[in-house]
Formats: C-alpha cells, structure tokens, sequence
C-alpha cells in the first residue's frame, strides 16, 4: 500500500514538472521566442512541432504587445494583440513564434497550440 502511494505520488510530482510553461511576463524590449528553434531554447513545449499547427496567444496583461513569426530570419507577419485579445496564428513547419513586448511596458501572454484538422 505505502509502495502505491509513493509511486503516485512520484507520477504526480513529475507530471507538474514535465508540463509546459504557457503564461509569460515579458519585460519591456525583451523580445521571447516561443517555438521553432529546439529544444532547449524554446519558452513552450509545442506538441505538434516538426508539423503545420496553430499558435494561440492571449493578451493576459494590460498593454498591447505584438507577435512575430518568422522563418530563420525572415519576418513573415507581425500581428499586434491588444489587452484581452486572444489570436490564431497559422505556424508551418519551420515556422518561429515570437512575442515581441511594447518598449516601455510590461507584457504578460498566454501560449498554447492547437493541430490544424483539414
């Protein structure tokens, strides 16, 4: 019985640690990479990397900030998101994710991925 406890709550101790981070503060003219160059440098953990997702980022603080995608150091679009906004954002394979805050403000965002079904 106490070898069953202990093990569940082993699992449990590493579940919360093994998941993702998804709410970020971000300080001003910090600029944060989200997705797309490995493990190791990556903010969130994508479950569809390597593959055509949605990027889902919500303005969870009070100032505007904006989103960056990118392939390598091609700017592809920069989307500004205002407070309480949430955006979906196509990612194709190959495809970073940036968060780009205001250079004056605080900004805080949440980040999560959705599978593209077509």
């Amino acid at each position: 019985m106490k070898k069953s406890i202990i093990a569940v709550c082993l699992l449990s101790l590493l579940y919360f640690e093994a998941r993702a981070q998804t709410e970020f503060i971000l300080e001003p003219s910090q600029s944060m990479i989200m997705t797309g160059k490995g493990t190791g440098q990556d903010a969130t953990i994508n479950p569809f990397y390597g593959e055509d997702c949605y990027g889902i980022v919500k303005n969870i603080g009070d100032r505007p900030f904006t989103i960056r995608i990118q392939q390598t150091e091609n700017v592809i679009e920069e989307i500004p998101i205002e407070k309480g906004e949430t955006k979906k954002v196509k990612l194709l394979k190959g495809y970073e994710l940036y968060l780009d805050p205001n250079p004056e403000d605080l900004a805080k965002a949440s980040v999560d991925y959705e599978k593209i079904i077509e």
